[in-house]
């Protein structure tokens, strides 16, 4: 027995049961009660309990403001047993012109900003009630909804708000329950009531539909909306999916031929300050190498200066680097959980709109009866108020002579109790007032009302006629301008690079043989003995390219490095090591350097023929340990990267055979060691190589003649035979005009003789 037990009775229990009874308890009470908005008023009980108690505290829109402590401490003490900040958290953001569409709360005093700073104290600010508010009360003390028993059974509370105003899409809601969550932006309220009007007149309309009229959220903040038709129509028939939002950007053209963006309009719920913040970042991090400055130029309205390093740059580029690297651009959530009927339950655009409209039905219905009841009261006086005008003396001497007057006055005229004391109640000063004529037109008024109250509740159509007649004059009464853009969808995301960013300018790099690289600006010549270089040094590869063209270095060992040329060091000096640029292995000199097109292809040639092809973009490394793009057999070297200039390839052996195949014969490789170009015996190695169109043919040169050759069906087959003599007279020294060995092959000695 246990005397603490208010039955005496232990009882034993699964430790598993008990802990799934009370977590499923929680997650209910966290999911219903707290979490979820209601689909009928959009609200959740806090924020329900905040403006019934403002109501309570006669907060109208047109009284005197009352101090936001005052509203917390009636929230907390009589309806909502919880912390006196999480209310007064709940309460600011209803007061947020930049947090919610149509504000609930009317805010004097430091309610935030949207900077992201927190409001003042509540002890320092004051509130009363939005005419939106209002709306959402009206006819509330009609009996229009049910109440129950606030947390300690001293006072009732509304279940639910009559809801003339269409809170939950207007002002949309977030929350995180257990196990799940909700995500509703805010909507134009007057396109809202437009649908709504459509679904009046046309139950049966397809979200689709109704998609003409709603055409997607609408931001107190504004941005622009980038998204289809298709995508929008996926997201509300399904109620679950996200939209793509944008800062509102505009292009200010100053004087000669400068430019700069403004920030209008940022994306719901970002703050500014952060933003702004997020931008600088990547300007001193040196990630942002387009922009030279930002600036906040915002009073009550929102401008960013985004000033660019150059009027040379594309706008358009600008801003889509800025779209995918800052919160410029966001992804918002869609997710219509509602309470619906006492349950979560996700619905789409059209359930959730004639879950409103059902809701209002039946506040009218509710409305019309008790309004009926109130009327048969009334006129149930009225005839007792009659007859009393009519035998006013009568009745005054009943009163005079009797004195438990009420039922000799039952037994005379014919009345029940209640009459009887009504007429008993009236004030001396009332009789004279009593006039028939008033009598009657007023019983002839409430039984016109009755008649009309009836016959809207024996009709549904002539019911919806009334809701009709509300929701146009709630629109007329709040509609008003989008604020948020629509726009299609963008195009295809372009991955932005560095290059993509920086001007397009003519400049040669200039590699030297112990691995100094240096740029000039433009496409000059290059004269080896005019370079200066640093003790024997001398100069390696010199190629034309552009600031936004990616450099590539090609080791010995097959590791490629790469900079953007705008990066390299510039000027007339000696320029810098690339060990000091890259994370080079020691003894891995530099023996090609080429500017790859990312979107071409390249043919890769060894000296033990060996090749393939290759895209310019693997070629590129993007980390400063490079990356390992070819693999080389023991003692073989890379002998051409070239750009790939035809559909054949022609390979020339130090025994003078040549060979013309097929470039579709060699792989297109992201990195390896390719196939077999050529067959070699033991002591050979590869001359030369090339691709070329059959148009052109090929050009062969001994140092000592030159001779194209167009017709080469002789030396035409497969790749990886032996092919076919040379021509008499060409000796073992020939390669084909254009091409020759590496330059770092070169630089070592190697002569067309010696292959």
């Amino acid at each position: 027995m246990n005397p603490e037990s208010p039955s005496g009775v232990i009882l034993d229990a699964p430790l598993k049961q008990e802990l799934e009874t009370r977590y499923l308890a929680y997650a209910l009470s966290t999911i219903i009660s707290r979490s979820l908005p209601d689909v009928r008023d959009g609200l959740k009980p806090v924020h329900r309990r905040i403006l019934f108690a403002m109501r309570a505290l006669n907060l109208d829109p047109g009284a005197a403001f009352k101090k936001s402590a005052r509203v917390v401490g009636d929230v907390i003490g009589k309806f909502h047993p919880h912390g006196d900040q999480a209310a007064y958290d709940a309460m600011v953001r209803l007061a947020q012109e930049f947090a919610v569409r149509y504000p609930l709360v009317d805010g004097q005093g430091n309610f935030g900003n949207i900077d992201g700073d927190g409001a003042a104290a509540m002890r320092y600010t004051e509130a009363r009630l939005t005419v939106a508010a209002r709306a959402m009360m009206e006819d509330l003390h009609f009996d229009v909804v049910d109440f129950a028993a606030t947390y300690d059974g001293s006072l009732e509370e509304p279940t639910v708000l009559p809801a003339r105003f269409p809170n939950l899409l207007a002002n949309g809601s977030t929350g995180i329950a257990v196990g799940m969550s909700t995500s509703i932006p805010p909507h134009n309220v007057g396109e809202i009531l437009d649908a709504c009007l459509l679904l009046i007149q046309e139950p049966e309309s397809s979200v689709a539909r109704l998609l003409e009229l709603v055409p997607g959220p609408d931001f107190p903040t504004g941005g622009v909306l980038m998204a289809d038709q298709a995508e929008r129509l996926a997201v509300y028939s399904t109620g679950r999916g996200s939209l793509r939002l944008r800062a509102r950007i505009l292009k200010e053209d100053l004087p000669r031929g400068a430019w700069r963006l403004i920030v209008t309009e940022i994306p719901y719920q970002v703050q500014k300050s952060r933003l702004i913040e997020r931008i600088a970042e990547l300007i001193v991090e040196h990630k942002c190498l387009f922009l030279e400055d930002v600036r906040d130029e915002s009073d009550e309205k929102i401008r960013i200066v985004l000033e660019p390093k150059s009027s040379r740059l594309d706008p358009e580029m600008v801003l889509a680097y800025l779209y995918k690297n800052t919160e410029l651009e966001t992804r918002v959530t869609i997710n219509f959980n509602v309470i619906d009927q006492g349950r979560p339950r996700v619905l789409d655009l059209a359930a959730l709109l004639r879950a409103w409209l059902q809701h209002r039905f039946e506040v009218h219905g509710r409305r019309a009866r008790f309004e009926l009841a109130r009327i048969g009261e009334r006129l149930h006086l009225l005839v007792a108020y009659l007859l009393v005008h009519l035998n006013i003396d009568e009745v005054i001497a009943i009163i005079k002579e009797h004195d438990d007057p009420a039922p000799v006055l039952m037994r005379r005229f014919g009345l029940d109790r209640e009459q009887a004391e009504a007429v008993l109640n009236l004030r001396l000063r009332a009789l004279r007032r009593l006039e028939e004529m008033e009598i009657r037109k007023e019983m002839a008024d409430k039984e016109a009302r009755a008649e009309e109250l009836r016959a809207m509740l024996a009709d549904e159509r002539v019911m919806w006629a009334v809701i009709e007649q509300e929701v146009r004059q709630t629109r007329l009464e709040f509609a008003d301008p989008r604020r948020t853009e629509l726009a299609g969808t963008p195009p295809p995301e372009v991955v932005l690079k560095p290059e993509d960013l920086t001007p397009r300018e003519a400049v040669t790099v200039i590699l030297s043989r112990l691995g100094w690289v240096r740029t000039v600006r433009g496409h000059e010549e290059i004269v080896a003995d005019k370079l200066r270089f640093k003790g024997e040094d001398t100069l390696l590869m010199a190629i034309k390219a552009h600031a936004n063209d990616q450099i590539s270095f090609i080791t010995a060992s097959g590791k490629a490095y790469s900079m953007l040329a705008d990066r390299l060091p510039a000027g007339k000096g000696f320029g810098d090591p690339l060990t000091v640029l890259f994370n080079m292995e020691g003894g891995d000199p530099v023996v090609w350097m080429v500017a790859p097109d990312p979107e071409r292809e390249y043919f890769v040639v060894t000296r033990y023929a060996q090749g393939f092809r290759i895209l310019g973009a693997d070629l590129i490394a993007s980390r400063r340990d490079g990356k390992q793009w070819l693999t080389l057999k023991a003692n073989d070297a890379l002998l051409h990267l070239h750009p790939v200039r035809g559909q054949w390839v022609a390979a020339i052996s130090r025994g003078r055979k040549l060979l013309v195949c097929a470039l579709e014969e060699f792989p297109l490789l992201a990195r390896g060691q390719g196939v077999r170009i050529q067959y070699l015996l033991s002591d050979e190695v590869l001359m030369d190589a090339i691709t070329f169109g059959p148009e052109e043919g090929i050009t062969l040169d001994t140092g000592k003649k030159q001779k194209n050759f167009i017709d080469l069906s002789l030396w035409r087959g497969r790749r990886a035979t032996r092919g076919a003599m040379l021509p008499h007279g060409f000796l073992a020294g020939a390669v084909f005009v254009g091409t020759g060995v590496s330059p770092w092959e070169a630089g070592k000695g190697y002569t067309r003789e010696m292959f």
